[in-house]
């Protein structure tokens, strides 16, 4: 399609359009294999509309990442919680490509892949907050916090690749595995006491459970992932 046929658009509509379309693009191909050309074909438009936009592909790709990253973080607002949970499953469903260039595509692109690194990180940071008055152990606290974010993404990740089945449950069985990895960190000691119990502190398996999705109530009350 030519320029001139193409719909004009206000500017911010038509940069929201090539950044729909870069993503499309870029999950389809990868960077180095999507050129600025396949972009523009993505949409619908000229080459020449898309260098109006953005100075050169990877200033394109980067903002593509930027995109999806900031509609990921204002689902969640920095939380873990059943209804975070419920808009970054919501987010990655309409938008899978995006979701799955920041964090399959991207995370192996040496240009880009610090990005996705320190996202992860300050996820774990984030989820080390909440959940860290609920593990005795610091150390496996620590593990939990590191472990999450992955567990997460690639949850997600592998519900959009087997067609986004049962939408309605997908939070709660994914709630189930979150709460299987803070459950395993805050396990009490075969051998001992749990240090929480000494300090007459209930850290058992449910609060633990429900702490890592945010609620801080036990497994089976009112509000919680059960």
């Amino acid at each position: 399609m030519t320029e001139q046929r193409s719909e004009r658009l206000p500017r911010a509509q038509r940069r929201e359009q090539i950044l729909a379309a870069a993503t499309t693009a870029f999950a389809r191909a990868g960077f180095a294999a999507t050129s600025l050309d396949d972009v523009a074909r993505e949409a619908g438009i000229s080459r020449m509309i898309v260098y109006r936009h953005f100075d050169s592909k990877r200033d394109l790709y980067q903002e593509a990442l930027e995109r999806v990253g900031d509609m990921i973080g204002a689902s969640t607002k920095g939380e873990i919680s059943l209804d975070s949970l419920r808009a970054i499953i919501a987010t990655a469903a309409a938008e899978p490509d995006g979701f799955r260039l920041l964090f399959r595509h991207a995370a192996r692109e040496p240009e880009f892949s610090a990005d996705i690194d320190t996202m992860l990180r300050g996820m774990s940071a984030a989820t080390y907050e909440q959940i860290a008055s609920r593990i005795s152990d610091p150390v496996w606290a620590n593990w939990a916090a590191t472990c999450i974010p992955v567990v997460l993404v690639e949850a997600i990740m592998a519900w959009l690749d087997a067609g986004q089945p049962d939408p309605e449950s997908a939070p709660d069985r994914i709630a189930q595995v979150i709460r299987g990895v803070v459950g395993a960190a805050g396990r009490v000691n075969e051998v001992g006491t749990n240090a929480g119990q000494a300090n007459g502190t209930d850290t058992s398996a449910g609060q633990v459970n429900a702490a890592a999705m945010g609620t801080g109530q036990s497994s089976g009350g009112t509000g919680t992932v059960d």
